[in-house]
This record gives structure tokens, sequence and C-alpha cells, in this order.
């Protein structure tokens, strides 16, 4: 099992002790995470990290993950596409769907920490239900920068009844709230199979093993397929690159069990790329497998995020952490994670040319593509590691138990 001391080496003596005087601060707190899911996409991934090493330094800290109907989460998806900008049908049924679920689970999960902290919009109305004594959080991932209207004046009321929110960028703040907003980056776990260092044998293994040739520079997007991934612009950005350069396109993506719509898009890109795909120029690889996706990120020659919508984006900082230069959308929390120029390029989300442009500049100048990647990689120690969210996270509770 990890500690926090397993970090010593890669960010020193002062971060590390930081973090232990902060945690001795919360010594006999106990706190709880609730999510939708505990595996698959982000949320559960940085839940994974956080709720281990906080139990390692002293302070308390559970998770429960929200249960309902297969119903339910296609409903909350849904809301999830309109607070990012989508369409909604809000009828009465989805509304009575989403409070019954939360009612019920309220009924069975028994909550009497000192804090409470829910994340995303599937467990939002669970304060509803609840006897609130303590400090209760809403840690929203999603970019709310333009919200649907009506999902948005209906989910509000939920949450004006917490003391706090915390988004991911400062772009997600909203002026119609009444509390305070507080930003918290996500992170990355350095020492996860996902991000640790691996041998170019390890790479090469994994690679046969998975039926990836390296007979060309890879192209990659890492991500589940989602419309606001956008992976059909992916597939647009590699058609333009491919007339000027051989290269290869893998998507390597994931379906996480509360998000129902990924199968439907994936069959949808399979079919518009099956020209691609019978020539071996497009591979669609199931990420499941963390050692896998660090191959893949550390070998590819770029990797793209092409995002219409994003909370954040974190595979932006996993892929910088391997020394890869990035090609992203400048949407939602991608901007906080490169510095355009520099550690990668961010463009329009809806500029395939350009995008493409930035995708051929780095297959074809292989010293500015190992620079880029050189300069991201110290980007990410400085502010994207797991022990600065816990240095974070730390900071906020102990403001929020010594004020309530």
């Amino acid at each position: 099992m990890k500690s926090l001391d397993d970090y010593l080496p890669i960010v020193g003596e002062k971060i590390i002790g930081n973090i232990y005087q902060k945690a001795h601060r919360l010594i006999n707190k106990h706190i709880v995470h609730i999510n939708s899911t505990g595996q698959g996409g982000g949320v559960a991934e940085i839940l994974n990290n956080l709720v281990l090493l906080m139990n390692d330094i002293g302070v308390d800290t559970g998770w429960r993950v929200l249960l309902g109907p297969v119903d339910f989460f296609s409903v909350t998806k849904k809301f999830h596409n309109a607070l990012q900008g989508g369409q909604i049908d809000l009828s009465t049924n989805k509304k009575n769907l989403y409070l019954d679920t939360n009612d019920r689970f309220s009924k069975f999960t028994h909550i009497d920490h000192d804090c409470v902290i829910v994340h995303d919009p599937q467990p939002l109305p669970l304060i509803k239900f609840k006897r609130k004594k303590q400090p209760w959080i809403w840690r929203c991932h999603v970019d709310i920068t333009k919200p649907n209207k009506e999902i948005w004046s209906y989910i509000k009321p939920f949450i004006l009844r917490y003391d706090m929110m915390i988004i991911s960028s400062k772009r997600f703040k909203k002026d119609d709230l009444f509390l305070e907003q507080r930003v918290i980056h996500p992170s990355i776990d350095p020492l996860s199979p996902k991000n640790m260092d691996i041998s170019d044998d390890t790479i090469s293994k994994v690679f046969k093993k998975f039926g990836i040739p390296t007979d060309k520079p890879l192209i990659a997007q890492v991500s589940r397929f989602d419309p606001w991934k956008d992976p059909e612009g992916v597939l647009r950005v590699f058609e333009i690159v491919k007339e000027k350069l051989d290269c290869r396109l893998v998507y390597c993506y994931n379906m996480a069990p509360d998000d129902p719509e990924g199968i439907v898009i994936y069959n949808k890109i399979k079919k518009k790329a099956r020209r691609y795909l019978e020539r071996g120029d497009v591979l669609f690889v199931l990420g499941d497998n963390q050692i896998l996706v660090n191959a893949l990120q550390r070998k590819s020659s770029v990797v793209i995020q092409k995002s219409t919508r994003e909370g954040f984006g974190l595979t932006v900082t996993e892929a910088q952490w391997k020394g890869t230069p990035v090609v992203a959308s400048k949407i939602g929390g991608i901007p906080e994670q490169i510095v355009n120029n520099k550690t990668g390029f961010l463009v329009d989300p809806q500029d395939i040319a350009g995008c493409a442009e930035k995708v051929a500049m780095l297959l074809k100048d292989k010293k500015l593509a190992k620079e880029m990647g050189r300069q991201g990689k110290e980007f990410v120690k400085d502010n994207f590691l797991i022990t600065r969210h816990i240095t974070d996270y730390l900071t906020l509770l102990i403001d929020v138990l010594n004020n309530y």
C-alpha cells in the first residue's frame, strides 16, 4: 500500500512536511466523499488515490458510491450534458427518478461524519434527504461555463443548501450562486500504474500484447466515448494529417458504468472510421489496463484532447507528465494545464484545420516536440501532482471546519 512518504523523492521534504503539519490539525475528524461510480472516469480515479492517502496521513476519510437503477444513470447523463450546454427534456418523470433514487440511497447510507463532500450532479440532491449536522461541500467536475438554463434553474436550489462549492477552474465560477466557490485543480498520481516510470521493454511488450504496431508515428486520444470529447472531430483531424504524413490514430477509451451513452458513440465512430480500420490506420483500444494507457501516452508522438466542453481533462496532464506534447482545445479546464506554445498547443475546439496543423508540426519537428515534452513535465510537477491536491483539500477542510 502506498504511503505519502513514497512521494518524498518526487516533490521534496518541504511539501511532504507541510502536508503532515496540516493533517495534524484534522486529527479525530471524519470526512466522507460520495460519488456515482467506483471505477471508470476521472472522479473515481482521483478518489481512489485521494481517499487512501488522506487515511495514510491520519485524516479518517470514507467513500460512498451512489446506488441506482440503469434508468437513473441515463437521466443523470442527460443532466451532465445539459449542464455543459446541451438540450434536455426535463420531464416530471426524470425529476421524480432523480429525487427518488437519492431519497432511497439516503435511507441506507448513514452520514454522521464531520464533513460531507458530494461529487457531481448524480448525488447532488442527497442533502435534501438528510438532517444536516455538518458542513456539506459540492464538488463539481463538470464544465458549467454555459449550462442549459432549464437544468441550471432546476439544480441550483440543491446547490444553495451546501456550504461551499469546489470547481476545477476559475472559468466555472457562477455569479448567481451565493456561496463560496473555491478552485481546486484535479491531479494525477505519479506512482500509479498509469503514471509511474516504465521501461522501453515494458512498452514493447504491452504494445505487442494489445496489437498496436509501431511502424508509424502514433496520434492518440485517451478518453471516454462522449459527445463532448468530440471523437468524430478527432477522426477529421487525423484525415487531414494523414494526407501529409503517414501516421496512425489510436482511440484509447473506457466505458464508465454511469455513462450508458458511451457504447452508442463508440459504434458510431467505428462505422465512420471503417476504411481506416480495415487498413490498420485507426485502432480502437480498450483502456481499462492502466499500464497500457501509460505505455500509449509515452510512445505516442502527439496526444490530442479535442474536447468541446471539458471539466478538466486529466489526460492532458498525464501525457505531459510522460514528456509527450499535447494539442488540446482551449476550453473548460484544459487551458489551466497547458502553457500555449511552450508545453503544448491550445486550439479553438471547432478549428479542425488548425488542430491538424499543430499535430503535423509536432510530427515533423521532433526537436520542438521533445522540448515541449520536457517543459510540460516540469509544469505538471509544480502544479498537478496528488500532493498538491491533498494540500489544497487539507487547507479547505481546515477552513470549513474552523468556520462552521
